[in-house]
């Protein structure tokens, strides 16, 4: 907490130039973005980092191949060069990945057609991935034998990519990183709203931890609350050109289903994309597409049915798969941008993810609204420029905000984890050598864990079962990442409640060690804080107990 607090103190007693509300991913590349360049940063969410839609993603870093059949091909080439921008700077992070998409009969296009549309999908990611491959439905059945072709007319294969870990670990590194540049970064703090006065905001700010109030003072205010973009522009008296509507879309997360490294893509009932994604030793399903009024939302027994429904459809299972076997899931909105002048009566499954700056120069009032992770580094290079043009000097505008570290200091990572024999220390149930893991998940903080694994060799040892996870790991997630709730590290900076069932967790004894390592004296009401809240996993399978026994 040592972080968090020494933040919070500089939160209320500094000034800023720039003030960024909400810690998605649009407020935390714009955070790292305009402090790597050097201007004076302040970023608060009454939450966790990437505590709503950027936790609930599919963790695919995709080009947006859905938009080619609309014909947005300005959007699908910006985003396939940002992907594969991401690829190159992140190549331990955001890895290349092939996608089976299987075609049935009666669908609207031909697989001929839609192979052809891979190929300019392809060119227009300038042939930076594997190229396409057409299939019969033999073939698909001969590549991946889980898939049901009973009903298939053929199919392709194209590349996009995925992130190793999850979506809200690739969050908080941009937090991070914000951090290390300078930033003055808290979570669990609320606006509860701002006024503009002489030049200057004033932002009433709540500690949600303890409820204490305190002003924070910034030149210029940059609205990144994500879905509450809308909420938090009228407690300041904004009026933008751009509005959102909201879709929520949930996944599902059960038992590996396939050892195969690839997604697997249909079109489900509706027309939408629908994934089968490699989770480690567990699969991802989904996603749904309903239009929603508001940004909160829940899992319902009918979000569950459409997946379930559509996947047993599509693959060949030895038992269909029921919500018994459900061990998490994923629920969010996806803030769709709109013109505010068009009103909200719109079809928005043909809407893109695509992002929106929104300036008001005279009040010095930035609004982001939309986005997707794959734009990330665009939407923090466009930040930094508005903030530019509202007179905040940049002192390091060219500065290269983003990325792993120099090869010189992985490779000086990789030989000190050599000399010390680190993969021979590597856990039995892990997927993958210590050396890999600790590098792409902590980068040049990972030297310092091995001076910790030298001292102690305990320190490589396996902390919570059925996780990957290291004890000096936690060391490191304690002094540095600013978890504040078991949950922020659980969910977000790990995802071990995504793969470990939850009642398992619930008996851990290395959990509670964790606990104590993350929380000190507060170990217990933290633990008991989390496992007193009933998942969506427990209440469904319940419901369906019930109705089974009915």
């Amino acid at each position: 907490m040592k972080l968090r607090n020494s933040n919070l103190d500089k939160l209320a007693n500094d000034d800023f130039d720039v003030l960024i509300i909400g810690g998605g991913i649009n407020g935390a590349s714009a955070a790292a973005a305009l402090a790597g360049k050097g201007a004076r940063v302040g970023l608060i969410d009454r939450g966790d980092f990437a505590g709503s839609t950027s936790m609930h993603s599919s963790n695919l870093v995709w080009g947006g191949i859905k938009y080619m059949e609309s014909k947005d091909f300005g959007l699908v080439r910006k985003l396939c060069k940002s992907r594969n921008h991401l690829i190159k700077n992140y190549p331990s992070t955001v890895e290349e990945i092939r996608f089976l998409t299987t075609i049935s009969k009666g669908f609207r296009h031909h697989p001929s057609y839609l192979y052809a549309g891979t190929w300019l999908y392809w060119l227009m990611g300038n042939a930076f991935t594997k190229i396409p491959k057409l299939f019969t439905p033999k073939g698909i059945k001969n590549s991946e034998p889980i898939v049901n072709t009973e009903n298939a007319v053929g199919g392709f294969e194209y590349s996009d990519a995925i992130l190793h870990d999850n979506d809200a670990r690739f969050v908080f590194n941009f937090i991070r990183h914000a951090i290390d540049y300078g930033a003055s970064i808290a979570n669990y703090v609320e606006s509860n709203g701002a006024s503009y006065e002489d030049g200057r905001w004033v932002v009433q700010a709540r500690n949600v931890i303890d409820g204490s109030t305190f002003p924070i003072r910034a030149k210029v205010l940059v609205n990144a609350a994500g879905p509450w973009v809308d909420h938090h522009n009228k407690l300041t008296g904004q009026q933008t050109q751009h509005q959102h509507l909201y879709s929520k879309g949930i996944h599902l997360i059960v038992p590996q289903l396939t050892d195969s490294k690839r997604v697997l893509a249909f079109f489900a009932n509706d027309g939408r994309l629908f994934f089968v994604i490699p989770m480690g030793n567990r699969t991802c399903i989904g996603t749904t597409d309903t239009h929603m009024e508001q940004p909160e939302v829940d899992v319902t027994q009918e979000d569950i049915d459409f997946v379930l429904e559509n996947i047993n459809t599509r693959l060949t299972l030895e038992k269909p798969i029921t919500t018994a076997d459900i061990i998490s899931t994923r629920c969010g909105v996806r803030p769709l941008a709109i013109k505010s002048s068009k009103g909200k009566d719109r079809d928005f499954q043909q809407l893109s993810r695509k992002h929106v700056v929104d300036t008001n120069a005279d009040s010095a009032h930035i609004s982001i609204f939309g986005g997707k992770l794959t734009d990330c580094l665009n939407v923090g290079d466009e930040i930094s420029d508005e903030v530019s043009k509202l007179g905040i000097d940049i002192p390091f505008p060219d500065y290269k905000w983003y990325g792993e570290p120099s090869e010189d200091v992985k490779r000086e990572f990789m030989q000190q984890a050599e000399r010390m024999g680190l993969d021979e220390m590597t856990p039995e149930t892990s997927s993958e050598p210590l050396s890999k893991r600790l590098w792409r998940r902590y980068a040049a903080q990972s030297l310092d864990m091995l001076e910790q694994i030298r001292q102690d060799p305990r320190e490589a040892e396996l902390l919570i079962e059925g996780t990957e996870y290291i004890r000096c790991e936690l060391r490191q997630t304690h002094r540095s990442e600013m978890v504040t709730k078991l949950d922020d590290f659980l969910r977000r900076r790990a995802k071990v409640s995504l793969v470990v069932p939850h009642e398992e967790l619930r008996h851990s004894e290395g959990l509670k060690e964790a606990c104590h390592m993350l929380f000190g004296d507060q170990a217990e009401e933290r633990f008991n804080e989390y496992f007193d809240k009933v998942p969506d996993t427990a209440r469904f399978t319940e419901n369906n107990q019930n109705r089974v026994s009915a």
